[in-house]
């Protein structure tokens, strides 16, 4: 049996470079596994062998050729359904968005695909994007292929299901609210999301600019099974592209911190009580870091509650203006139920509130700099809970009160624009569990290295 779909990006990066294996049988395993084991999980929604084994024959005549290669050539790749890929429905879960093709790729698709990856298949994400479950009337729903039982996140729930489960070896994923860290956390997988500005995004199909925490917040990025897979796919995504104005062209570093790195730990950083198998993630993972070498203390994240609700008023206002006339009209009853559910948390505020609150959020990330002068890398929960029970939003309001405290982790660095990565450290009863790393801005290496060595010692 051709089990190549078991190995990582490098490997097979590697494998294709050194004429190990071909770029057709590496398709063709991920092909079989999408056969055998998809149709479960319902993780990639839109998938065409033909095309995705004539790009694997192309990529092949490039390595007889003799013909400079990219770092990702030959390499399986999925894509989410909410991002431009040309010839194909940028559907996001709608089904008025079914016919909405794309004539060209948007940024970190081309970027992919000039790297030389074979774009494998479209992955599933709910209705707009905007639920930590996935879930849509278009497409269906999404299985945590971990365990049924359990979300497996969203809004990148497709792509953490199908790497979790070889169906390629790398993920494209985006996160606006946690939305690459929480699938990845749900589904046993890593996940970064970069730093603002570091990954070039455009939907032409989107008619206009998207509104501006989607502009100031939202970020494309990697999920993988490996810590080293995502560094690669980051070289590759974060490749510059003019439609893009916000991309920084900030080089790709290598740490060189040396050792001791100091880490500021916080298991409960908001003071509300966290779950116990999330309090030993985070524990266990400090153990590994100082393992290592690394310096980690216990001491109080600045003014992250604050950072928090600032995500909430400022993306979900933003949402409220922006996307609830279409999400009502079009997105079917679950985001219906999930999208009031949140506001019914969320202060609706004025114009004034709203430009003190972007004011205040320069303030916030201005100490969280300074703050990192000193402790290089924070460690803390990605969630204040093991992940959710399927459709738990579906609940009430009180069930999604309970979902946006849990998610008070993912707002905080999501509105402040910095370097996050979801790892796991185990799995329990069925159960994944993983820790969030941050750093600061354009310093995605120091959370790439942090977690290396915690993925060492699983």
């Amino acid at each position: 049996m051709n089990e190549l779909w078991r190995r990582d990006a490098v490997d097979l990066a590697r494998a294709i470079r050194t004429k190990e294996v071909s770029c057709r049988e590496v398709a063709v395993a991920c092909l079989d596994r999408i056969q055998s084991t998809n149709p479960s999980i319902n993780a990639i929604v839109d998938c065409r062998p033909e095309e995705v084994l004539k790009d694997a024959e192309s990529a092949d005549q490039a390595v007889r050729r003799g013909d400079d290669i990219g770092p990702l050539h030959g390499v399986p790749v999925t894509t989410k359904v909410n991002v431009d890929q040309r010839g194909y429905a940028t559907t996001n879960g709608v089904p008025a968005l079914q016919k909405t093709i794309a004539a060209d790729d948007s940024p970190v698709v081309r970027n992919l695909r000039n790297a030389g990856a074979i774009l494998l298949g479209r992955t599933n994400t709910p209705a707009l994007s905007f639920r930590w479950f996935t879930d849509n009337d278009l497409h269906g729903e999404t299985l945590n292929p971990v365990n049924p039982d359990i979300t497996p996140g969203g809004s990148s729930g497709g792509a953490a299901a199908a790497v979790a489960t070889g169906l390629g070896a790398i993920g494209h994923g985006n996160d606006y609210g946690g939305s690459i860290r929480y699938p990845a956390y749900a589904c046993g997988v890593a996940g970064l999301r970069p730093s603002f500005g570091r990954v070039p995004a455009f939907n032409g199909t989107a008619g206009q600019e998207r509104p501006i925490t989607a502009q100031l917040m939202s970020v494309q990025g990697p999920l993988a099974r490996t810590v080293r897979d995502l560094e690669l796919a980051l070289s590759v995504m974060a490749q510059g592209d003019p439609r893009d104005p916000w991309w920084a062209g900030a080089e790709l570093r290598e740490t060189r911190e040396g050792r001791p790195v100091r880490v500021a730990m916080s298991i409960d950083p908001f003071g509300q009580g966290v779950d116990p198998l999330v309090e030993n993630a985070v524990k266990e993972a400090a153990k590994r870091l100082m393992n290592a070498g690394y310096e980690v203390e216990e001491v109080r994240l600045p003014r992250i509650a604050e950072a928090a609700d600032l995500w909430r008023l400022l993306a979900m206002n933003d949402a409220r203006r922006s996307m609830m006339k279409f999400g009502l009209d079009h997105a079917g009853p679950a985001f219906k139920n999930s999208f009031l559910g949140m506001l019914e948390h969320t202060p609706e505020v004025d114009i004034e509130s709203y430009l003190d609150a972007l004011e205040r959020r320069t303030t916030i990330l201005r100490e969280w700099t300074l703050f990192m002068e000193s402790y290089p890398v924070a460690l803390l929960p990605v969630s204040m809970e093991r992940p959710f029970a399927r459709g738990l939003d579906q609940e009430g309001a009180d069930a999604m009160g309970r979902i946006m405290r849990a998610q008070e982790p993912l707002f905080a660095f999501a509105v402040l624009g910095l370097p996050c990565l979801s790892v796991p450290t185990s799995t329990r009863d069925r159960i994944p569990l993983g820790v969030q790393l941050v750093a600061g801005r354009f310093r995605e290496d120091l959370c790439l290295e942090a977690a290396r060595v915690i993925e060492s010692q699983r």
